[in-house]
């Protein structure tokens, strides 16, 4: 296999295994709702040491990984920092920090920096884990030849298009840039990989949740089979757990117009939508109400395509992040920022209720917003690892978690306003173990 030449391989080539473990140390004045050992992480500290501190308690753990390193651009003004054991190849990294456009040996040092990370994130992941990587032209020709020498060429899954502005630049002098490359890597290629086959489940499930905000939910008659429930109309009332508030008559074991429900739903009416388009059914048992719902085996083993779009997805772009963040802060605090949609859409390619996803370029904390948008959709319990490195872990990253978590009065989204719920332990890096 053709495998990818840079300066400073040969010195960083085992520098992961190198690298001292640190303690993570919490902090509680910075952390929100904290719960115990197994509760979401934000870590504040170099990522390439907090990736080996997280290897004794989470290795091969971790479902699915979502990263959006430094483009190198040459307008970003990214260091390289880390203390490779060379005095010569430290020299060579730090002659020129921070990376500019100037620096012809940029590309060089991108693929030292991502080099050892890589190796500490494939460790991380679980076997029958994947990784997403968000990156544009500048390094995805380098990037993809990396992947394929670290978790073999065999274990690429895709390429994804993800169509992150919907008005590309006019002044553009060559081709107005619609489209950014998302690359995935699986771990091991012995193992069965089924995208959207994460949440593939037998039999029918419960859709309440008793820890849940009471919400109301309308379900479209076609939907609902009516088990054991005599014909006739039912008027609205109380039937324990969920309130019938629409009078609905029923004929045949079929709703005659749409119900609509009050309960400690699992799911929002996003949600029920989106179940609904993929044909799952929903079955009411008794005259309780209780209702459960029924997906066929092949729903979510459905095959997607490699373009992301608004249209296709329902995943937004660079411009609805944008919106999403003003509307936490009150105004724009982050360059390029990801849309939650968009990573809720790649955790849902691959991941249960219980998965850990972790994100070590943190940036604004969108991986951790959108585990608890799923959670408080679904009633899953998955959890987070955020790791950024900048001053601003503390003020943007983990300060947009707690927003989310504790509700933003002033919010146009009602889940929002009222708060997604969760925790998260703060965490900074200690002394080195020696």
């Amino acid at each position: 296999m053709p495998t990818l030449e840079f300066k400073g391989k040969q010195h960083i080539y085992a520098h992961h295994l190198t690298v001292p473990y640190r303690p993570l140390e919490s902090d509680k004045t910075r952390s929100c709702n904290p719960t115990d050992t197994d509760d979401n992480l934000i870590i504040h500290g170099d990522n390439l040491h907090a990736l080996k501190a997280l290897l004794p308690r989470y290795e091969n753990r971790i479902k699915c990984i979502y990263i959006d390193p430094p483009y190198n651009t040459g307008n970003e003004g990214w260091e390289y920092n880390d203390n490779v054991n060379s005095p010569l190849i430290r020299q060579w990294l730090t002659e020129n920090a921070p990376v500019d456009n100037e620096d012809l040996e940029r590309h060089d040092k991108w693929l030292c920096m991502m080099w050892p990370r890589l190796h500490l994130l494939k460790e991380l992941l679980a076997d029958d884990g994947v990784i997403f990587i968000s990156i544009d032209d500048n390094e995805v020709h380098h990037l993809r030849m990396l992947l394929d020498e670290i978790f073999r060429e065999p274990n690429f899954v895709a390429q994804f298009f993800w169509m992150r502005t919907a008005t590309p630049p006019s002044l553009s002098k060559t081709v107005r840039r619609k489209m950014e490359p998302l690359i995935c890597y699986r771990k091991s290629v012995g193992e069965k990989l089924s995208l959207f086959g994460g949440k593939t489940e037998g039999g029918d499930m419960p859709l309440l949740n008793a820890d849940n905000n009471i919400r109301q939910l309308e379900f479209p008659k076609e939907a609902f089979s009516i088990v054991n429930l005599e014909d006739g109309i039912y008027q609205p009332k109380n039937y324990g757990r969920i309130r019938l508030i629409r009078q609905v008559e029923v004929q045949n074991g079929r709703f005659l117009s749409n119900p609509i429900m009050e309960g400690r739903f699992k799911w929002t009416q996003e949600t029920v939508t989106r179940e609904i388009e993929l044909e799952t059914r929903f079955l009411i048992k008794s005259e309780r109400f209780s209702i459960r719902y029924e997906r066929k085996d092949n729903q979510r083993t459905k095959v997607p395509s490699n373009l992301i779009t608004k249209t296709e997805c329902q995943v937004g772009t660079n411009e609805d992040a944008n919106k999403e963040l003003e509307e936490i802060f009150g105004s724009d605090k982050f360059n390029y920022p990801k849309p939650t949609s968009l990573i809720k859409y790649l955790i849902n390619m691959i991941c249960n209720e219980s998965d850990i996803i972790l994100d070590s370029f943190a940036g604004s904390g969108t991986t951790a917003h959108a585990v608890l948008d799923l959670n408080r959709e679904d009633g899953g319990h998955r959890k987070f690892i955020l790791i950024e490195c900048e001053d601003y872990a503390d003020t943007i990253t983990a300060e947009r978690v707690r927003r989310v978590i504790n509700g933003v009065p002033d919010a146009r989204d009602d889940a929002l306003r009222e708060g997604l719920g969760g925790s998260f332990t703060y965490c900074t890096l200690g002394t080195l173990l020696k």
